[in-house]
């Protein structure tokens, strides 16, 4: 039975800022108390005037709080919480994947780590898939069906060098169309970048402005032989990720993807969803930084949030 979110275009209406927030218990891995929770927070925000969307701040939850575990700043004042939930809603993906020559001994195992993906994701979700080496490639396009995607992606023989920056932006741009307010993009990579047209300021830049939160697993191994392009790969991936309230996970035995991805796939399916109206509604257009405070549920439990840092107030 498929449970039904509020919508959250609907909670934008009388709610201005909404926010997606992670959670993590230090030295533990994510607990899975029935499904996990998230929270969602609805923030009325845009590029440029006329310009409006629906911008999120994600946070994965190990644990299941209550609404009075959350305290939610904008600035320096506190602001009231008018929403909250934890249910799972549908979510528009886009799945970036590395074909590069250096994936050539990992393809099958990315292959692998992709149909774990789909197997732990809600049925209504709906997605896309863009390969990359020397450019991008758009695999699949917008399908709820994930046969095309692992048929095509079974076709793919890796060569060429690593265009990731170019691909994040194809994949943003096809976001803006998403069918769901909800949406991600999931970057699986060994490296950074070699031959991009895009560089990282600006791609940090768009992620930035956008509404999509960022997902990266990085595969990076322990051989101290490494290219530049290696080396800065998981602070690359990280830059991009952590301003959206995502966050990159790092392994270095490349068996762990499969357990990986699916790992991500079920923390994108359960959030919290949390709204509050700002105190301040001037459509300034300026940034307007947030801030998350999470009580913790007992003494023994030592939390950390990933969220979004802001929004830009501008006119819906």
């Amino acid at each position: 039975m498929t449970r039904k979110l509020f919508n959250p275009a609907t909670l934008a209406s009388f709610l201005t800022p909404l926010l997606l927030i992670n959670l993590q218990s230090f030295g533990q891995s994510p607990l899975h108390l029935g499904p996990a929770p998230v929270v969602d927070t609805a923030l009325n925000s845009g590029l440029a005037p006329n310009h409006s969307r629906l911008e999120s701040i994600r946070i994965t939850s190990d644990l299941v709080l209550v609404r009075d575990n959350f305290t939610v700043y904008e600035g320096n004042q506190p602001q009231q919480i008018r929403y909250f939930s934890n249910e799972d809603s549908p979510i528009s993906v886009g799945l970036i994947l590395d074909v590069s020559s250096s994936m050539q001994d990992k393809i099958d195992t990315e292959r692998a780590a992709v149909e774990q993906f789909f197997n732990n994701a809600n049925p209504e979700d709906d997605y896309f898939a863009i390969t990359f080496n020397n450019q991008p490639r758009i695999l699949s396009d917008v399908a709820r069906s994930i046969t095309g995607i692992e048929t095509e992606l079974g076709l793919v023989k890796p060569s060429g060098s690593t265009a990731l920056l170019d691909a994040v932006y194809l994949g943003l741009s096809k976001l803006r169309d998403a069918h769901y307010s909800r949406r991600a993009l999931v970057i699986i990579s060994d490296g950074g970048d070699n031959s991009s047209r895009y560089k990282l300021r600006e791609i940090k830049s768009l992620i930035a402005e956008s509404d999509v939160m960022v997902y990266a697993i990085g595969i990076f191994g322990t051989s101290p032989f490494k290219s530049f392009e290696e080396a800065m790969g998981g602070r690359w991936l990280s830059s991009m990720t952590d301003v959206t309230g995502g966050k990159t996970t790092t392994i270095q035995d490349v068996s762990r993807l499969p357990e990986e991805c699916a790992s991500l796939s079920r923390e994108l399916r359960n959030q919290y969803v949390l709204g509050y109206r700002p105190n301040d509604r001037a459509a300034d257009g300026k940034w307007r930084k947030i801030k998350i405070n999470v009580s913790r549920p007992s003494d023994t439990d030592q939390l950390r949030s990933y969220y979004r840092r802001g929004y830009y107030a501008t006119i819906p």
